[in-house]
């Protein structure tokens, strides 16, 4: 799909600001044009096809239920299950069940909190210097843009004088081709009415010449 220029028409630095009139009927024009544009019409939607996954989360939604995607009972501390529990059950496999339970839980929370003990300490002794390299990092980048900001402004400002400058070079020569094109305009009409006066003149003396040719015929 080829890319298309937008050539704009307007002389900024040349042409004289639109009055009230000329901005109302521009204004009007372009309401006309609105009223009778009908925009394309939209290919038809099509039904989206979720996964169950993804329907079973948008009816918790729905229904405003809380997020149940992590345990975290597993990082609290864990207590061995009573005593009484565990003698009071008649299947002893229950009671192993609840201790193996107990014990994985444990060792869940005793992961967690030993990476969370070195976590804090490796922050302890090294986050100071990554936030301050981070933030060296990010002032970097922020006088490269202001510097690539300020480039490109000064691009704009540039641009914006040669273009006033190559309009105000041309301003003359502009205005001596419109006054010269209103000028032809004005020549061409005077012609047009020349011309349609000539004509008149011809048919009065066609007419005058025809009438003494009857007048002279009927005399003889």
């Amino acid at each position: 799909m080829s890319i298309q220029t937008a050539f704009h028409e307007s002389l900024p630095y040349i042409d004289p600001e639109p009055t009230q009139q000329e901005r109302a009927a521009a204004e009007a024009e372009i309401a006309n044009e609105l009223a009778t544009f009908q925009p394309p019409e939209l290919p038809p939607f099509r039904e989206p096809k979720l996964s169950p996954l993804i329907e079973a989360e948008l009816e918790r939604i729905s229904r405003k239920e809380p997020l149940q995607a992590i345990d975290l009972s597993r990082y609290e501390a864990q207590e061995l299950p009573s005593a009484s529990t565990s003698t009071s059950s008649e299947d002893p496999s229950a009671a192993v069940d609840a201790l193996a339970s107990t014990l994985r839980k444990a060792h869940a929370s005793h992961t967690y909190l030993t990476t969370r003990l070195q976590n804090l300490r490796l922050l302890d002794k090294w986050g100071r210097n990554a936030w301050l390299l981070g933030n060296y990092a990010l002032e970097t980048d922020l006088r490269a843009l202001e510097k690539d900001l300020a480039h490109a402004k000064a691009q704009i400002d540039v641009l914006n004088i040669a273009r006033r400058r190559a309009q105000d070079d041309a301003a003359g020569e502009m205005a001596s081709l419109a006054d010269a094109w209103r000028r032809g305009v004005a020549r061409v009409l005077e012609t047009e009415v020349a011309v349609e006066n000539l004509r008149k003149e011809v048919l009065v003396e066609m007419h005058r010449r025809a009438r003494m040719t009857t007048a002279t015929a009927t005399a003889g």
